[in-house]
């Protein structure tokens, strides 16, 4: 595994890959404010082992792809749909990687924010998803997916100044927003912070990507247009998307529905192989 940089969409995105470069390809989108290395290595090796070509990449404003500009206002992004760049711009990214990867088609997965990419790059690139797996995501209808008064303020809290706040704030907002159903594995999420910190965090990207995400408009009706095989994973207990989100996508998408039993925002290791199920079902009826 190495990470590249490489032009897609008139941006630099790194990326990196797992897998046999003749197998099919599978592109993993993370969420807000999250690198591409929040897809644990050993989830991106064990996608891998089941025969894919795993591509992973930091989305723009996040990791150790392009930093962009512009102020955001939250405010101004939810009530006027106004924002430096949206989440349109992003699923281009994402077609744009698999333009300079030389890849045609692929299986998309996308987690939280990433979801939406994922839906948003099957909606205006369709020819280019041969199978969609959102998780714990909606579908930017208003009225559901709400996120708990507690998890939304989490969102809004002051960005840390120095490595140890940073681990400090992201171990407390995983254990609100996290899956209470499992064990909380502090010491893997504060090495995953710490990594996070290391490769560089971008406080202001982290707000121009939350403006993308609250200028959205609604997906429901683009997404009952499509017809390509399709899986929607959500937490039976995520305060971040409330279920009724992913409910929605999947009605939308006419896609299959899981949703785990005390799982949050996040993918807990329990949780991986009903996953990484999922993903090689509705993979295989592409």
């Amino acid at each position: 595994m190495t990470e590249s940089t490489t032009q897609a969409n008139g941006i630099t995105l790194c990326h990196e890959e797992f897998g046999a470069a003749t197998a099919p390809p599978l592109v993993l989108i993370m969420g807000l404010a999250a690198p591409m290395t929040w897809w644990d290595d050993d989830f991106c090796e064990q996608l891998a082992a089941r025969g894919f070509r795993v591509i992973r990449f930091d989305n723009r404003d996040a990791g150790r792809s392009q930093r962009m500009s512009g102020r955001a206002d939250v405010v101004r992004a939810y009530l006027l749909r106004a924002a430096p760049y949206s989440v349109s711009d992003m699923a281009d990214d994402t077609a744009g990687l698999l333009d300079a990867l030389g890849i045609e088609r692929a299986h998309v997965v996308g987690a939280s924010m990433g979801g939406m990419i994922a839906q948003t790059l099957a909606i205006r690139h369709p020819g280019r998803v041969r199978s969609l797996t959102s998780i714990m995501s909606t579908t930017g209808n208003r009225l559901i997916g709400h996120p708990s008064p507690r998890a939304a303020a989490s969102m809004l809290a002051p960005q840390p100044r120095s490595r140890d706040e940073y681990v400090e704030l992201l171990v407390k907002t995983f254990r609100l927003i996290g899956s209470p159903g499992y064990p909380f594995d502090e010491k893997r999420l504060r090495e995953r912070a710490e990594r996070t910190f290391d490769r560089g965090v971008n406080p202001g990207g982290a707000a121009r990507q939350l403006a993308a995400i609250l200028s959205t408009r609604d997906r429901t009706a683009a997404l009952r247009r499509l017809t390509l095989p399709s899986l929607v994973v959500h937490g039976a207990r995520d305060p971040l998307v409330h279920v009724s989100g992913g409910r929605a996508t999947a009605r939308a998408l006419r896609a299959d529905l899981d949703v785990v039993p005390g799982m949050g925002h996040d993918l807990p290791e329990p949780v991986w192989p009903r996953v990484l199920d999922g993903i090689e079902r509705v993979a295989a009826r592409a």
